[in-house]
């Protein structure tokens, strides 16, 4: 077989097939979906980032961590006082009395949201051991739909049916592994290259 046959065969083959290969591909390469966690598992809070900006010292702040929330589930809460190196409390009617402690130089710890906690807006203050307070807002929901991810125009992999493309993209597999193997049992062996 000519080198010349066996190129258009290959063409041939990626031509026809190429395509089919190259969706199944990006289908699976896809990231799975945004799932919040769980009643009881650990809510996504700040990710730790070298270089992240600390809080300026002096800087009197509460932040909570996800809002909108569900009962049952963790928030986390980062805080800062004049002073991180002493304990802080923070107290919710979502969540009750939590102390918050030093790390990396803010105040940080995590609460439960109580699972009676009825839907509404509950504010959420930070009472230094200095005096200083700071307050935000924590909104509770009943319940939270899932995102559908990102539209991304190949028609939602989140969630997809992919076995539709598990037969072509065999089959694709199959008729290039085929190509290939021929192609090289054609090959003459031991042949001088020109």
């Amino acid at each position: 077989m000519s080198i010349t046959l066996q190129r258009t065969a290959l063409a041939i083959t990626f031509g026809a097939f190429g395509p089919a290969l190259l969706g199944a591909g990006a289908a699976l390469a896809a990231p799975p979906p945004a799932v919040a966690p769980a009643p009881g598992e650990p809510a996504q809070g700040w990710p730790e980032q070298p270089g992240e900006p600390q809080p300026s010292p002096g800087v009197v702040f509460v932040e909570v961590r996800p809002t909108p929330v569900q009962p049952g589930y963790l928030v986390g809460i980062r805080a800062s006082c004049r002073d991180n190196s002493i304990p802080a409390t923070v107290v919710s009617d979502a969540f009750g009395r939590v102390q918050v402690h030093s790390q990396r130089g803010e105040l940080t710890a995590s609460a439960e949201v109580r699972e009676r906690t009825r839907p509404g807006n509950y504010r959420v203050k930070l009472e230094c051991r200095d005096g200083a307070t700071a307050s935000t807002m924590l909104q509770v929901v009943k319940s939270m739909k899932p995102s559908p991810g990102p539209h991304t125009g190949f028609g939602g992999a989140a969630g997809a049916n992919l076995t539709g493309l598990l037969v072509p993209g065999g089959l694709a597999l199959t008729i290039a592994g085929a190509t290939v193997g021929i192609i090289a049992a054609r090959r003459p062996r031991g042949a001088a290259r020109g």
